[in-house]
Formats: C-alpha cells, structure tokens, sequence
C-alpha cells in the first residue's frame, strides 16, 4: 500500500510538509511538552537536556515545546533555566546558541517537591495546564522517569491520581521508563503491571539508549537493502557471531546501583540481547513497530542456553593494577563497595538460536569493564573455505573472513578477506575494507537520545522494545545468573587486558578464540 499525503485541515488538497515519501524536510515533533522526573541527575545533566538542546538547536522541536523539572531542590522557574544552561553549554553536541537557548527558555518550568508529595503533584497539574494555555502544548504530555524503578509505583499513582495521565481527546500522554526494566523477570511483570494500570501499553516506551544509534539501526539497512549479504548470512556460511561490549573504565560513582546487579543483568540482558535479535532477526514484512517486533521476539523466543553453564559462560571481577598510565582500584575497593562483594564486572556466555538459519551457530557475548579498551561491536565470522588449493604455507597468515559492524565509538563496518602479498610467492594475508561513517557523511551522527526522544514525541514506536521482549530476554539471562549464585564465583582479571582466562577457556572449548577488537 502507498503512502499517501495528509490532507490540509479544513481541505481536501494534501500537505505536502506531511507527505511521508518526502526525504527533503525532517519529522518534527508537533507542540507538547515533557516533564522529567531525576532532572537534577546525572543522566538527565549529561544526556537527556543536552538532547532537548540539540533537537531544538536542529530544528526538530516546536517553538511551543515545554520542559518541566521535578524534584526536591527549591528552585524557581529561573534557577532551573540556569541549570539547563550550564548543562548544555557544557555537554551539547551541536554547541551552544544563546538565540536556540531563548526559544527553549521561554519553555522552562520547575516544580519542588518529592514523589509522595500530593501538593506537588497538583501543582505540576497547574503548570502543564499553563503550558497548555500559554505555549500552545495542545494537552501532549509526556512523562520521562529518569528514577529508580522502585520510585515507579508512587510516581504512577500520583500522575494516576492528579488525572494527569489521562489525555484529552485528539491530545496525547506517554510515559518514558529508563532501563533497569526489573532486575529479572518477576519484578519485570511487576514493574510492568504497575506502568500499564495507569498508562496504556502503547503509550509506554521503554528506553534503550543503543537502539537510537546509527549503528545499529545500520544493521537493518545492512542486511535488508544489500543483495551482497543475505545469501550468506546463515549457517551454511556463518561459523560463528561475537558481540562485544568493552568499557576501559570502572563504576565511578555508579556503586549504589551496581553492586548487586552486576555486567549481565545491567548490560547484556537489554544491549546486547537486542544486538543479537537485530543481527538474527528474519526480514521484517515492513518496519512498523508491530512487523519489526515480531521478528526480534521470534530470535529471543528461539535462544537456547548451554547444557553446562559453567563450561559455556564466565563471570569475572577486575582486580587492581595499572591502565592507561594510573594505577587503578580493585573493584572491592572501589567507594560504597562491600570486601566481600561477588558481583561481575564482566560476563561472557555462549547462546545458540534453534531456528533453520541459525541451528548449530553459536552467538558469544561478551562485557565487562576495565577491559583493553572501550568499544562495541558486531563480528559476524564465517567458515573457512572448504578447499584451499595452496601450500599450507601460503596461507599460514589467513584467518577467517568476517563482517564486523562497529557500534561505537569508531563507527562503521569492516570486511576481512584474504589477498595476495606482492611478490613472486604465492603469501596470502588478510586484509580489510572499511566503512566509516566520519568519512562517507557530512553530516555528525546524532545522540542516541536525541533521536529517541524525538520517535516517543512523534509517537513512532520501533526503536522501543515492548514488554513481551523485555520478559523474554529476563527469560534466558535468569538460569544464567541463578546458576551463577549457587555455583560460579567470579574470577579475577587484571584492568586492561580482555576479562578473565575463564572466558578465553570458554571459547578454547569449541576450538575457537577471541577477537582482539
């Protein structure tokens, strides 16, 4: 079916500004407003602001859009302002403009108060109706819950309470629920049930940031726009799949979270579960958000998990030494850590997906920190030639050929295959193509989060996973780390090297090794 103009209002002509065929102008968000809870956090400092900045600086929010600030600091509209000020001064990826801040300003509202705060609540129902009333909102909300999960509960039934989760009709409300979605699958369903008594379940989107980079979403127009790679990307080509999440980094100031949840339910059950259902997924009928959903949701229903855990997973914790010049903390030392900590600061584990492309191609994933280096990436190895008509020494410098498709920070995508070294002998080595982004594009590729919050604020839902994912990735994580608690401690692994010699052991048992990213 084809894409058809919207008609102009009152008129039966289309708008050509609303033609969904047009390349030339980009979506821009119609008039609302969002309210953000965990303002003053660091997330919403570093990231989330700066976004609503670059949007507006792009030209991608409406001069009617309106922010408003929740939380304890007794600030005034103008103390707000300025702390959205220094913010985007400081982390903007467009720079700052005194004249694009001035259009966002006239937007900003604070309200002072705590979750429990029912006076609070009654007052921000004030403050979106003057926003309605004077910045021309158009009674669209939405409601962006950078908190604790655990704060969900009494923040829902506030907004449930005050009605301001109920729309007005042709008007909008959403919700916005940054990950951790549970910390395993029963308190994911509780989570759940607790958003979706109070919003609707198409109204709810739930945030992973990976999903909104270019990268990622390259994987689609990789795989489905390219004649070049569908022939091969199956079991009959494929040996095997490594997805790599590396930070050259430790906790920092996360230990509050951290200690408890660890690598594998903080990183590997939403961002790297999604990676492997994008780089597995059968062709989607279309990229709605129902047709793309069903294909990542038929790959996770598909995962098998090891018969023995302990042979085909790896947990480690780093331990102190020295990384990039500085001598660095053991994990146990770090501040707000017990002694006696066992949480994973990496974590790495064999899945194979029962399907007929997949059926006998192991998926590894692996994530840490304080690792060699800080990059995510996508290496998809293929079988070695069935018949090499050379000298065993002719090819002693070839390896496999892959496809590796680089998330961050260097993005792009790599092709390694053999070739011939120059000379009179017959040497054959390998080399690489590469694809880089920064060098095929003028144009800098946006914050994940910029083009997140833009989607929810347009109402476009496929870069979102919906509960049925969010369970069925807790699905295959849970015997994981349940096994973990009873019989795997994590071992120990010196910053700067690539986790554990338990992980290496772990490959070393299909007869297959580690990429050196």
């Amino acid at each position: 079916m084809t894409d058809s103009p919207t008609p102009l209002a009152g008129t039966d002509a289309p708008n050509p500004l609303r033609d969904p065929r047009d390349r030339r102008l980009p979506l821009i968000a119609g008039p609302s407003s969002m309210v953000m809870f965990g303002v003053t956090g660091d997330l919403a400092r570093k990231k989330l602001l700066p976004a609503i900045y670059d949007l507006t600086h792009r030209g991608l929010l409406p001069p009617s859009f309106g922010l408003v600030g929740f939380g304890r600091r007794d600030w005034s509209d103008d103390d707000f302002a300025e702390y959205v000020r220094k913010s985007v001064s400081e982390h903007s990826r467009t720079g700052f403009d005194e004249s694009v801040f001035e259009q966002l300003r006239g937007g900003l509202r604070f309200v002072t108060g705590t979750f429990d705060d029912t006076a609070a609540f009654e007052k921000l129902t004030e403050v979106v109706g003057e926003l309605d009333r004077t910045r021309g909102t158009g009674g669209n909300h939405a409601f962006y819950l950078s908190i604790p999960p655990d704060a969900f509960p009494k923040v829902c039934g506030q907004l449930a309470n005050s009605g301001l989760n109920t729309p007005r009709d042709g008007s909008w409300r959403r919700v916005v629920i940054e990950k951790p979605f549970g910390h395993d699958l029963e308190s994911a369903r509780e989570l759940n049930d607790v958003v979706e008594k109070v919003f609707r379940p198409e109204d709810v989107f739930r945030i992973d940031h990976y999903l909104g980079k270019e990268t990622v979403q390259n994987i689609l127009a990789l795989r489905f726009s390219n004649q070049l790679f569908e022939p091969i990307w199956n079991a009959n080509y494929v040996d095997h799949v490594q997805i790599t999440m590396a930070e050259d980094i430790g906790i920092g100031s996360r230990a509050g979270y951290y200690d408890g949840i660890g690598t594998a339910r903080d990183v590997i059950q939403n961002h790297l579960l999604q990676l492997l259902a994008l780089t597995a997924m059968e062709e989607p009928v279309t990229f709605r958000a129902s047709d793309l959903r069903a294909e990542k949701e038929k790959v996770l229903a598909a995962v098998e998990l090891p018969e023995d855990l302990s042979a085909h997973t790896a947990r480690g914790q780093y331990v102190g030494g020295w990384q990039g010049g500085e001598e660095v903390r053991p994990y146990i030392e770090e501040d707000g850590i017990p002694a006696d900590s066992t949480t994973e600061t990496f974590a790495a584990m064999r899945l194979d997906i029962a399907t007929r492309r997949w059926a006998g191609v192991p998926f590894y994933l692996r994530a840490g920190k304080r690792l060699g280096r800080r990059v995510t990436e996508i290496a998809v190895v293929f079988k070695r030639a069935p018949f090499l008509p050379f000298r065993s020494t002719d090819t002693a410098d070839l390896g496999q050929n892959a496809i590796v498709i680089r998330v961050q920070p260097d993005e792009g995508v790599t092709m390694r295959f053999g070739s011939k070294v120059p000379g009179t002998q017959m040497e054959v080595r390998d080399v690489t193509m590469d694809f880089a982004y920064g060098m095929n594009f003028t144009e800098e590729s946006p914050e994940a989060y910029e083009r997140l919050i833009l989607d929810m604020l347009l109402g476009d839902p496929p870069l979102f996973p919906r509960q049925k994912e969010v369970e069925l990735s807790w699905q295959i994580l849970d015997p994981i780390t349940e096994h973990w608690a009873q019989h795997l401690d994590p071992s120990p692994y010196r910053p700067g090297t690539w986790g554990p010699d338990t992980a290496h052991e772990m490959l070393a048992r299909d007869g297959r090794t580690w990429r050196r990213p």
